[in-house]
């Protein structure tokens, strides 16, 4: 009978930092758990159009008029 204890690998996997720091346009915007020490990225939900609220739909050739009229949608 096997030992279970000796199935599993020892030292495969990578260092866990429990407070990386998060940064986007060098300013720091949160602190996460990661494989990395230090998470640089260019979008996150602070700056996201959807979710800040500035989305806008572009419509080209009439395309959004013609689905709103069709689901008979009302514009706000």
């Amino acid at each position: 009978m096997q030992n279970d204890n000796n199935m599993a690998k020892k030292n495969i996997h990578p260092k866990w930092f429990k407070e990386s720091k998060v940064y986007c346009d060098g300013q720091h915007i949160m602190t996460v758990s990661s494989t990395k020490e230090k998470l640089n990225v260019d979008i996150w939900s602070g700056n996201h159009p959807f979710f800040t609220g500035s989305q806008r739909i572009i419509d080209t050739e009439g395309r959004v008029e013609r689905f709103m009229k069709k689901y008979n949608i009302k514009n706000n």
